[in-house]
């Protein structure tokens, strides 16, 4: 974990992403635990850099909600590394933007809504990746790249067809389902493996 105000961190280097590009609705058991329609396109939204933090929130004018995440680092117009990242959600404030036809940035883009473990090198198959989240000791996400509606390399060409990534953006491609409130003082470890090898791991104390 990085001690640099918004930083990620990348072989023992600190990196400031200049945003965060997440995706939405990425998972069809996610869809439906929320009981949200299908959509017809790739749902995109983002978080500033100002997202980043090391401190897991429980509160922030309404109770958080954990989204457990695959996310990649973008380097020379391609995704060069992994990690296992939190999408912090105002889910009430969701819920209402959601009702009005508004775009969610309110309750997605906060300050300290997102947390991320180290970035390591992508040396394997992105679509054998896979994602786990354990809170206070007990199994509560666990999502396979496979499950994606839009798979990684899918989702470098399509953001890559209408934006710009910088070398240090980071792409979160969605939350397979289990998510929840964040309790408070629960102890949270989340993981990225492929084909049963961990990867990399990260945990922190919800405050």
């Amino acid at each position: 974990m990085t001690a640099n105000l918004n930083c990620i961190r990348y072989k023992e280097q600190a990196i400031t992403p200049s945003k965060i590009v997440c995706i939405g609705k990425n998972y069809v058991a996610h869809i439906k635990e929320l009981g949200s329609a299908m959509p017809d396109n790739m749902v995109v939204f983002g978080k500033p850099n100002s997202a980043v933090t090391d401190t897991l929130r429980s509160f922030h004018e309404e109770p958080i909600h954990y989204e457990g995440e695959i996310c990649f680092l973008v380097q020379d117009n391609r995704f060069t590394a992994v990690a296992f990242g939190l999408d912090l959600t105002k889910r009430g404030l969701q819920n209402k933007l959601k009702e009005a036809g508004l775009p969610w940035e309110r309750c997605k883009a906060f300050d300290g809504s997102a947390l991320f473990s180290d970035f390591v090198e992508l040396n394997v198959d992105p679509n054998e990746l896979e994602l786990e989240l354990s809170i206070d000791g007990k199994l509560t996400q666990a999502g396979h790249a496979s499950m994606m509606i839009y798979k990684p390399a899918e989702i470098l060409a399509q953001l890559q067809s209408f934006m710009t990534l910088n070398d240090g953006d980071v792409v979160m491609t969605g939350t397979p389902s289990g998510v929840g409130p964040v309790p408070v003082g629960a102890a949270f470890v989340g993981s990225i493996s492929c084909k049963g090898q961990e990867l990399v791991n990260a945990s922190w104390q919800s405050q």
